[in-house]
This record gives C-alpha cells, structure tokens and sequence, in this order.
C-alpha cells in the first residue's frame, strides 16, 4: 500500500499532541518531514524524522502529498494557499482560518487542482459527542429542542501563549468556541440567527475569555458556552427532547490521554470513565424511564483514516472546507451580535 507522507508544520501543542501521535501510529501515513525551531522536542517523539526551519522545505520536497497545518490561526491562510499552489493536499488545525473570504480562496484554490482540503474538527470524535449523536440519530429523545454544551475552565490568570494576545484568530471563540459550533452544525445544520454575548472575565485579559453563543432554528435553540474562571464544572451536555433528556458530565479523555504520552494502539482507547457514563430520562404516559448510559469509546483516529480515504480513494474529506468556512461565519456573526447587542440573521436561512 502507498504511504501518504506527510510534512507537520508547527511542532507547538497541536502538532505534537494531536497530530504526530495519530499520525505515527496509522500505517497509511509516513511523516517525513516537520517545521520546527525544536529540533530536540521533534527527534524525541519521532526519532527519524526530519526537521527543517521553513515551510518551503516542505513544498519544494516532491515526495510529500500532505502537508498539515497547526500554526497559529493567522498564519492558515497563507501557509495553505502556498500548499495548495505546490499541489500538496492540505490539513489545517481549526480554526480554519480568520476570515470567510480566506476559506472562500482557499476552497476555489483546492478544487481547481482537485486537492483535499479539511479542517480539524476532531471533537466530532469526542465520546460524549458521539454518544450524543448516536442518541439523536436513533430517536430516543424526539425532536430536539434544547441542546447546550458547556466547555468550561479554571484557568483564571492571563498566560503568556500567542491565543491569549491581540492578534488574529486568538481568544476563546476561536479556540474553543469553533469546535462547539461545528459539532451543533454537524447535527442541525446552519441557524437562522446568531446571538451572542463574547468578551474577558480574566484580570488583565487581551482577548475574550467568555462566550454564550445562541444558535436559533424554529423550535430549536443551541446554547454554546465557554467560561474560563469555573472552578468547578456542571454538566457538559444537556439535551432535551420530546421524548426525553439526556445529561453527560465529564470530558472525553483523548486529550489528556495523548498530552500523557499515550497513543491509541488498543481497543481501550477513547473509553469514558463509568463516573461519567450520562443519564438519560424517558417519558413513557406517566412514567419516568431512568438509564445510564455507556459512552461510546471516542476516536480521534477515525479523523486520519477519512483523510487516508480521501487522498487515496477519492472519498468525501471527513472534515470539509466547506464546513470549515460555515463555522467562521457563524464565528463572525457571534462577534457582529455581542458588539451590537442583537440577533444576526444568517443569509439564505
């Protein structure tokens, strides 16, 4: 079987926690190839790769067909446009970009030269999202009408990372406010209007630190929320439907899992604590069905074994550009609510 290879670009958390472990362990991909100022951090995790200082290194090297993008926010654009002109297929780290007509480009761009072109939306792979989703695809809980996540932190001294300064693409809505908007947009599609409430709780803060975002639909609403001072966590799901509820604490473990060094070569992998198995209550005339519900094991993999079905297969890219651009217009239309303390309706819907 032909081996992907592939160039990382960035060796920061991203590429080295949720990129290269992934990555060593599937046998479509080989990396041959990564930029970064740390040689030592690189060769320590993948021994016989190369590092290199410039991106150009990656594009002017005609073995590589892939290169994976996971610098900072504002640099996407380019580095992908640059990509995709030298003809690699390109993933770049969510979020895809700072402005829709950047993706805009970027979409025209891949399919003239007919390159796959995704985003890494990897917690559509997260357990409970998957259990989520699972729940609603089987209609258990009816027709949905409230669904709310919450992805909360303790964090609340400012930290001297690029996402916590002024700059493009930083702060919470784009760090983890795009995968909470892309996970809603995966299971109900576009909102008609946006509402929102983004700014900095922290001491000091440069960039916005909170966000309550509502996605509105006809009888549906989509609370999105995000806080950075919350020392202790409620329940990370809730979803309510005609039929009945669903309640999840806790989050999926890969993260910490792979930030530990773990990889995932066994059939353990993204399995949930049963401490934080989810309860789900039906309504059957006047009776109340309690269940506690096993989470689906998650699998971040699944994301690469996709891509490998794309380049290789001609398959649907798992994580398209076109979903990438659809969650910053929902971003862009967040900050145009929060600013002008209104709803925002979304064209065409």
């Amino acid at each position: 079987m032909r081996k992907i290879k592939v160039g990382i670009v960035g060796y920061g958390l991203s590429g080295a926690t949720f990129h290269a472990p992934l990555l060593s362990v599937l046998e479509q991909f080989q990396i041959v190839k990564v930029v970064s100022s740390n040689k030592e951090k690189v060769q320590k995790d993948l021994k016989d790769v190369e590092v290199v200082g410039s991106l150009e290194e990656i594009l002017e090297d005609p073995s590589i067909d892939l290169a994976v993008i996971t610098t900072p926010s504002g640099l996407h654009y380019e580095m992908a446009k640059q990509s995709l002109l030298a003809g690699k297929h390109v993933i770049l780290e969510k979020p895809m970009v700072v402005e829709a007509w950047e993706a805009e480009e970027l979409i025209k761009i891949a399919e003239e030269k007919n390159l796959v072109l995704s985003v890494y939306h990897n917690r559509r792979w997260d357990n409970d999202f998957l259990t989520v989703k699972k729940l609603m695809d089987d209609g258990v809980l009816g027709e949905i009408n409230t669904y709310q996540v919450h992805y909360d932190r303790y964090r609340p001294v400012v930290r001297d990372r690029w996402r916590e300064k002024p700059g493009p693409g930083s702060g919470m809505l784009y760090d983890l406010g795009s995968h909470l908007i892309d996970q809603a947009l995966h299971l109900f599609g576009l909102p008609q209007f946006v509402s929102a409430d983004v700014f900095s709780q922290k001491e000091n803060a440069e960039t916005d630190d909170y966000f309550h975002v509502i996605l509105g639909y006809e009888k549906l609403r989509v609370i999105l929320h995000s806080g950075s001072i919350v020392p202790y966590n409620g329940p990370r799901y809730q979803v309510h439907g005609s039929k009945g509820s669903f309640i999840k604490y806790g989050l999926d473990c890969q993260e910490a899992d792979l930030s530990e060094g773990k990889k995932p070569v066994d059939d353990s992998w993204g399995a949930d604590d049963p401490e934080f198995y989810g309860k789900l209550v039906t309504v059957e005339g006047e009776n109340e069905i309690h269940e506690t519900i096993e989470t689906l094991h998650g699998s971040y993999l699944t994301y690469y074994q996709a891509v490998a079905d794309s380049i290789l297969n001609g398959k649907k890219a798992p994580v398209t550009a076109q979903e990438g651009l659809a969650v910053i217009k929902i971003i862009d239309a967040a900050f145009e609510s929060s600013k002008g303390k209104k709803a925002i309706y979304i064209k065409g819907n």
